[in-house]
């Protein structure tokens, strides 16, 4: 295979959902009928104690959601895959944002039974701004749902965005027998599941014009089929893959991830589809995937993907050209020349070493603490250097410390690496290193926070809420120093990672009362915004 076949021949797309739509499920489905797995592990089955694949955390496992994004990499019918899975959970969406930057396209999942949800907003939001494509996949018709037209409305009055169904689920009041696939004019019924989806499911196919599949399905069924497609032909959107690429227009599948329904339809569906790699904007202008110099950005850090050894990992999107293992590349943001080892490639805490992967592709590589989120790595005499991540502005804030004085040396290192992953925010208390203050955009991350400090390092933590629920960071003058602020008595001064000075405050209206008494000091929601 050439350099542009193997680039062309690519997807990498990040799946987003509102919590429990069965996100993580449909990650699984999709192994399994890639061949990755062979036996897909629920997270709810408590028979059998098995665990989705994706979610390798043993917090993941014990609470049956995803807090962290993981990788999964598979090769389908001349594809090569890497899908990004990320944490439904609205606490984590900094990290699912960071997942976001380093995806192509993005598949929506969507309850049946709810709609469209509040996160689903969120993260269709960002993914707009990104002008990403968009496929919505319809999850759990083997259950009682919404009529399909109402959810179409739906999606298109509240999201702001054209929908295009692909398929059409088929059946009566939520009772979905099957599959009817437009392009085709084709019909896919499916059997009874007996293996609550841990297998793939047989089906029947055939023209829509078969008489047999009249006979198959009761006059009512069949009729309300017919029906719906000429509703569908006449008055729906007409597909524009113009409109699909622009984000303009999402194709719209039905299924059932518990149950296989429609999986394997909507993958080959969506591999024809979704875009290749795409170019990446730098700050010194447009980076084609075909460009020969490789060039990559870290969007993802993890720390103690194996407890054992508390090792660092660090994740990065491949932008162009071709990446070779034991490569010598260029480290942005240091200037110094890195040498990438032991690379590897993931199906979530499953490794498996990679000697080649080109633009498109996700590798992780093993890292003492020199990179960081954001970092961008090159070859070649030219800088490319990828624009930074927005930071979410942290509502909820903590002092912690670790109970045993005796742990101060694991409590720094653990507090040290998390922060690196960028879990939460973590800001130097001044004056003072037995303990920090950590700012979360939820409660959930301070219970995760605890969870990994206690599990991972051994460290237990004290930990006592602060009554600020806002972070501004300050750019003064030159000729003012922090001494020199007016009407802060009540706010906190803490200092970022990178040492920059931030202000928490109680309330917004309290912000605002400072602010006007200090007219001269620029008052910033996110680091982003300072000069």
């Amino acid at each position: 295979m050439s350099f542009i076949d193997a680039i062309t021949h690519r997807r990498t797309f990040a799946i987003i959902s509102h919590p429990d739509a069965g996100k993580t499920t449909l990650t699984e489905k999709l192994l399994l009928y890639g061949g990755a797995i062979h036996l897909a592990g629920s997270v709810k089955a408590r028979k059998t104690a098995k665990h989705a694949v994706s979610d390798w955390m043993e917090i993941e496992k014990q609470r049956g959601i995803s807090v962290t994004s993981s990788v999964l990499q598979f090769d389908y019918e001349g594809h090569h895959i890497n899908i990004l899975d990320t944490p439904g959970h609205q606490d984590f969406s900094e990290d699912t944002y960071r997942t976001l930057m380093a995806a192509d396209s993005a598949v929506m999942l969507i309850d049946v039974a709810k709609g469209v949800e509040a996160q689903t907003k969120k993260l269709f939001k960002v993914c707009k701004e990104r002008h990403i494509p968009i496929f919505t996949f319809i999850n759990k018709i083997d259950h009682f749902g919404r009529n399909p037209f109402d959810l179409m409305d739906e999606i298109e009055s509240v999201l702001g965005i054209h929908a295009y169904p692909m398929n059409w689920p088929i059946g009566l009041n939520g009772n979905y027998q099957g599959i009817y696939d437009r392009r085709s004019a084709s019909i896919e019924l499916f059997a009874k599941d007996t293996s609550h989806g841990q297998q793939k499911l047989s089906s029947t196919k055939g023209s829509a014009a078969d008489p047999r599949f009249k006979e198959l399905l009761d006059d009512d069924v069949h009729k309300n089929l017919i029906d719906d497609i000429e509703l569908l032909d006449m008055a729906g959107d007409a597909f524009s893959a113009e409109q699909v690429a622009n984000g303009e227009l999402t194709p719209l599948f039905f299924g059932s991830a518990m149950t296989n329904f429609g999986v394997k339809p909507f993958l080959e569906s969506f591999l024809q589809m979704a875009p290749p790699p795409q170019p990446r904007h730098a700050k010194e202008g447009i980076v084609e995937p075909a460009d020969e110099e490789f060039s990559a950005f870290v969007f993802k850090i993890q720390a103690n993907m194996n407890p054992q050894h508390h090792d660092r990992m660090v994740f990065m999107r491949i932008c162009s050209g071709k990446f070779t293992k034991g490569m010598s590349v260029t480290h942005c943001q240091s200037g110094k020349t890195v040498r990438l080892m032991q690379p590897q490639q993931f199906l979530a805490t499953e490794r498996t070493g990679v000697e080649t992967a080109y633009a498109g592709d996700i590798i992780g590589i093993f890292d003492s603490g020199t990179m960081g989120v954001g970092d961008t790595l090159y070859t070649g005499k030219k800088k490319i250097t990828f624009k930074d991540f927005p930071t979410f502005p942290p509502e909820l804030f903590a002092r912690i410390r670790a109970k045993d004085s005796l742990k101060r040396k694991q409590f720094l290192k653990g507090m040290t690496q998390l922060a690196q992953e960028g879990a939460v925010q973590i800001y130097e208390n001044m004056g003072s290193l037995e303990s920090y203050i950590v700012g979360a955009v939820g409660p959930l991350q301070f219970e995760v926070l605890s969870y990994r400090l206690q599990h991972e390092y051994g460290v237990t933590l004290e930990m006592n809420r602060l009554p600020y629920t806002v972070a501004r960071w300050l750019a003064l003058p030159d000729t003012m120093a922090y001494s020199d602020l007016k009407n802060i008595d009540s706010a906190m001064a803490v200092k970022d990672h990178k040492q920059r000075l931030v202000l928490l405050i109680t309330t917004d209206w309290q912000t605002n009362w400072i602010a006007e008494r200090n007219p001269e000091v620029l008052f910033c929601s996110t680091p982003d915004e300072l000069p």
